[in-house]
């Protein structure tokens, strides 16, 4: 037999908008008809032959149709749903929430032929009839059935904690199913990251606000933010990690500056908002979600508006900073981790405030058994050519029982404990993944940053740049004493051996550390560039340390110098950032070298090809 619609399926969802059970839905097959993607999002008319209504496909469930599984004029029956008015729009809208696939494309479009209001009346008479006859078959209306229910509803609910009533009395829906539009609704889900409090001060006043990121169990995550009296009522009741039963609060478009989880909405809650704990649910939600970035695919997101996780092995941890911070003179704790994952890179992970003092302290006391940390929610700055920093609604994890934790274990401890490895600032690759953006992108020549005296302003510039190296002053301040464990100026000591201000402690020993200038050269001019220890040890081909022993060696073969001219007149990929100082009364123009590699001959002709097209087709 082939398959087909169920019939008087559209009546049936109008007639029960918002089901409470998907297990209690009878069959509902309908047709899909007018099937096309608007926005981020499939829409289709599910029709059972005699009435159709405008259905809406939520974005997880978009792939059935990019794979074909889900096609115009096929089948689907619909197992979970909600009918939501909007009031912009005159008609309802059908939010299929799950679905599966009945069959593929018919031929043809199924119409029902309508009968008449007396012949249905009659054929649901006649099945009436049919069900209440037989020897010992009792039947129940559905009245009866409702009465009942409703009072064994309400003897039990008495005796129920808040969160279990909460569950029993109102359908919980899935995050993915919340739209701006809908009435009320329940969710079931996990505090998966939790924000510090903030405060703000605007033209409307003071006040305070923190976020909290929320996971159900289908793994679909959403932000939800409090201000001021929701903020101080709910910051203490939502504790990382546990379950909650949350409604009466507000949707709206996520704004994507801000927007940290995938999800095109964000949530409100206020002060009328309900939050109650569900202890005995914790097991069916999913713990902290991430989306790991490896670290050399960092580079593209240096200074921009998204967030990343990492995971990775910790390489060392340095001691607890007081950083004063400009906006308001105070205070703040701040400890440096490197971290390195199995792409052999290595970057520094600046950990702030609450996480600096109690997970870094934890970090530093098992830092000699090089334990793994997930962190999820992290800025990726500029600081010595690629930096991350923990914001307040970062979430650090040591240890944590995930897949990719054991395989970074298992690599660490086979391969990686031996194998050397490298700062991803100073291997911004312009052919790795995701590197072209740090070495292709905003390309442009040494005159066009050198005739703009004002770039740099307001913000720092950012642009790639191909150049030479042609000269080195050898008489300059190449270097500077560093501290070993936090790389910060260090000074003379009292009585022997160095002071550290960032470490408060004297060490017997430093190192040198690269800071020096040189000048490059384009076809359209030249330049003077600022270089750091990174990009200057990939340049000169040796640590300040070694360079500093040539310097001190006597002998005819100079290799202080021979180290120099090797440096010069070789080509170099640069990205660099200019700024504007003020020296002497005077805004000077500042280049700084924030990543540098070797041209890749290959990769660059086919950039200059790409180039050379675009101007012909102008």
């Amino acid at each position: 037999m082939a398959p087909t619609v169920t019939p008087d399926a559209i009546s049936t969802i109008l007639s029960n908008p918002s089901p409470d059970s998907s297990s209690d839905l009878p069959q509902i097959v309908v047709q899909v008809l007018d099937l096309k993607l608007t926005g981020n999002r499939y829409m289709f008319n599910a029709s059972d032959g005699k009435m159709s209504v405008r259905a809406i496909l939520p974005s997880n469930l978009s792939s059935e149709v990019i794979s074909g599984n889900i096609q115009n004029k096929g089948l689907i029956r619909i197992m979970d749903y909600a009918l939501n008015e909007i009031p912009t729009k005159s008609e309802k809208y059908l939010i299929v929430t799950k679905c599966e696939v009945v069959s593929p494309a018919l031929e043809m479009e199924i119409k029902a032929e309508v009968k008449s209001e007396a012949e249905g009346a009659e054929s649901k008479q006649q099945q009436y009839e049919n069900k209440s006859e037989g020897p010992g078959f009792v039947f129940k209306t559905k009245q009866d059935m409702v009465a009942k229910s409703a009072a064994q509803i309400v003897h039990e609910q008495r005796n129920m904690a808040p969160a279990a009533r909460m569950a029993m009395t109102r359908r919980v829906h899935p995050l993915v199913s919340l739209n701006p539009y809908q009435g009320n609704w329940t969710i079931k889900v996990r505090v998966t990251s939790k924000g510090n409090m903030r405060t703000y001060k605007n033209a409307r006043g003071e006040g305070c606000v923190f976020n909290v990121e929320l996971t159900d169990e289908d793994g679909t995550q959403i932000q939800a933010t409090m201000f001021n009296d929701a903020a101080k009522k709910f910051y203490e009741r939502f504790q990382l990690g546990k379950v909650y039963y949350i409604s009466k609060g507000t949707l709206r478009v996520a704004n994507k500056q801000f927007k940290t989880v995938q999800n095109d909405y964000e949530m409100n809650l206020n002060e009328n908002s309900e939050v109650e704990e569900a202890s005995n649910e914790a097991a069916f939600i999913p713990e902290t979600k991430f989306n790991f970035v490896h670290i050399d695919e960092l580079g593209p997101y240096v200074n921009g508006t998204e967030l990343v996780d990492i995971i990775g092995v910790v390489q060392n941890v340095s001691p607890t900073m007081s950083i004063r911070r400009k906006s308001n003179n105070e205070m703040v704790p701040k400890r440096d981790i490197t971290v390195a994952d199995d792409t052999k890179k290595t970057v520094v992970v600046s950990l702030w405030n609450e996480l600096a003092t109690a997970v870094g302290q934890e970090l530093l006391d098992n830092a000699d058994n090089y334990p793994i940390v997930a962190i999820k929610s992290l800025k990726v700055g500029d600081f010595q050519g690629i930096s991350l920093s923990t914001l307040g609604r970062s979430t650090v994890l040591i240890n944590p029982d995930v897949p990719e934790a054991k395989k970074l274990r298992s690599w660490y401890e086979s391969e990686g404990k031996g194998t050397s490895m490298v700062s991803i600032a100073s291997g911004l690759s312009p052919i790795a993944k995701g590197g072209s953006r740090s070495m292709y992108s905003d390309r442009v020549s040494l005159l066009h940053i050198t005739s703009n005296p004002s770039l740099g302003e307001e913000k720092p510039a950012w642009f790639s740049i191909r150049a030479f190296i042609s000269l080195i002053k050898p008489d300059q301040t190449m270097w500077y004493r560093a501290c070993k464990t936090c790389n910060k100026k260090v000074t003379d000591g009292m009585g022997s051996g160095y002071w550290c201000e960032g470490c408060q402690k004297n060490d017997e020993e430093c190192s040198l550390r690269y800071i020096m200038v040189v000048r490059v050269c384009d076809e359209s001019g030249e330049a003077w560039i600022s270089l750091f220890n990174n990009e200057a040890e990939m340049i000169i081909g040796c640590s300040a340390d070694e360079l500093d022993k040539y310097k001190s060696q006597e002998g005819e073969e100079n290799l202080f110098q021979l180290k120099l001219k090797e440096a010069t007149w070789a080509p170099h990929l640069f990205r660099v950032s200019v700024t504007q100082n003020e020296y002497n009364n005077e805004k000077r123009q500042r280049i700084t070298v924030r990543g540098v590699a070797p041209v890749d001959f290959a990769a660059e002709s086919k950039f200059l090809l790409e180039e050379i097209s675009k101007k012909v087709s102008q």
